[in-house]
């Protein structure tokens, strides 16, 4: 009896493997291998956050109380005038008076060279100063208060000045917890999304449409492989703020773990579901800047959310990021525990699942 003819149908018939147990272990195995292999990954990952937390540290470091250069204008026709003020601002803390000529005095103030420009007279004093930068207000203030008082004023309420140092107090306790929380959101989306659009527009995805694969294993592989790295990335941070800045951890350190697990969850997720369906990373980057770069401005990496008008705060508290970063900060700063951070850790469980599930239905292999 001859053989039956074979058709197009069987050569290209995706055959009927059951798929190993070990499928999705492979696979998150070689998502972790070309990560590894990729130095620019681990340096956006590991190193740029800390040299970013260095920087930082150093510009807001403790110091002393920064000084207010005040310029007071010299009288050719009565030069005491000008030596009078100087000595009534002599001895104040924080002020340094620098005597300056009416050739050079609206320049030096124009370019920030002084603060304030103090013209006096005989019937009081003028203050010139730019109005749109705190420093000169507050130059202003300082320099009346102790030119008041060198000509005879009393204040009649007593004042004692406490300053205070607190660790939590400060900015870098503030902004390493919003940096965390970025480079969760970064690692996330980027390093994910390229790695599938890259993949895709190589045309290495038609090869496992006929493996014994299906597309959850292959979308779960991401996830895996990033939890794997999020450990050593939380580790990394966390410690480094600790032990390198003084950075409080007042809360229990199993909550502070699951916000950046569900954290990295919910932006791999955003991460697969970006790169369901574009062909080049060109288009997938436009997509990934399109759904981060909202984040960035309103979530309160460098500063608070709530500075944003009301009417779009219900927005801002939607976002991942808010939700990471404002529950990483009551943790690490307030000692919040569990049911405290309820709530942000709601939104990232809705985010991690809901972005999953759509990405699976929207995720083409070519």
């Amino acid at each position: 009896m001859a053989d039956a003819p074979v058709t197009a149908k069987d050569v290209f018939a995706r055959p009927s493997v059951a798929p190993r147990s070990g499928s999705l272990a492979q696979l998150t195995l070689t998502r972790l291998r070309e990560v590894i292999r990729e130095p620019e990954a681990v340096f956006w990952t590991f190193v740029f956050p800390l040299l970013l937390a260095a920087g930082l540290a150093v510009a807001f470091r403790a110091r002393p109380p920064e000084v207010r250069i005040v310029g007071v204008l010299q009288d050719a026709e009565d030069p005491d005038l000008a030596a009078s003020t100087i000595a009534g601002l002599a001895g104040t803390e924080g002020l340094v008076p620098l005597p300056v000529d009416s050739a050079t005095a609206m320049t030096a103030l124009a370019t920030g060279k002084i603060d304030v420009l103090v013209v006096p007279s005989l019937y009081g004093v003028q203050y010139r100063f730019d109005p749109t930068r705190p420093e000169s207000r507050i130059a202003r203030l300082l320099t009346d208060g102790a030119l008041q008082r060198s000509a005879g004023r009393i204040d009649p309420l007593g004042v004692e000045d406490v300053r205070v140092s607190e660790r939590g107090a400060r900015y870098i306790d503030f902004f390493m917890p919003g940096l965390l929380g970025m480079n969760l959101m970064g690692s996330g989306i980027w390093a994910i999304g390229f790695s599938i659009v890259s993949a895709r527009s190589k045309k290495l995805l038609k090869r496992l449409v006929a493996t014994p694969m299906s597309r959850a294993q292959f979308l779960l592989s991401f996830l895996l492989s990033r939890l794997v790295f999020l450990v050593l990335e939380v580790v990394v941070l966390v410690g480094v703020a600790h032990y390198g800045f003084g950075v409080p951890l007042r809360g229990p350190l199993v909550v502070l773990a699951l916000i950046t697990l569900l954290g990295a969850l919910a932006f791999c997720g955003l991460g697969v579901l970006i790169a369901a369906r574009p062909q080049t990373t060109e288009g997938a980057s436009g997509l990934m800047n399109l759904a981060m770069l909202p984040m960035w401005v309103f979530s309160g990496v460098f500063f608070a959310s709530s500075r944003f008008p009301a009417v779009i705060q219900p927005f801002v508290q939607a976002l991942p990021l808010t939700a990471v970063n404002d529950a990483l900060r009551a943790n690490m700063l307030e000692g919040a525990g569990l049911g405290a951070v309820a709530g942000e850790l709601g939104i990232l469980v809705a985010w991690a699942t809901g972005t999953f599930a759509l990405a699976l239905r929207l995720f083409r292999w070519r």
